[in-house]
């Protein structure tokens, strides 16, 4: 049940990248509409037990929603959609 994504997915708002993230999704032929998709249907990608809670608790009650995705060996991209939803971010995580 770890990785098994909710059926209706949140809206994700304005979506943008942070240069890093770009470039590593380039460099990895990445497509970034993946990982939002992911995402937003709540796919947390790799996340501890203790975040995927907080996930679920704010996507009830209201809340930031982060995923973690393992890109290429050590390579980790971090997705944040705001407690609003008025956005979501695509970063590095030495860019947050």
């Amino acid at each position: 049940m770890r990785n098994q994504p909710q059926k209706r997915p949140f809206p994700l708002g304005i979506t943008v990248a942070t240069p890093g993230a770009v470039a590593l999704l380039q460099k990895t032929l990445l497509d970034p509409g993946h990982l939002l998709s992911r995402h937003a249907c709540g796919d947390w990608g790799d996340l501890c037990d203790e975040d995927r809670a907080l996930n679920e608790a704010a996507l009830a009650e209201g809340g930031r929603l982060m995923s973690v995705y393992q890109i290429s060996g050590q390579d980790t991209v971090w997705v944040i959609t705001e407690a609003d939803h008025s956005a979501t971010t695509i970063l590095l995580p030495d860019e947050y």
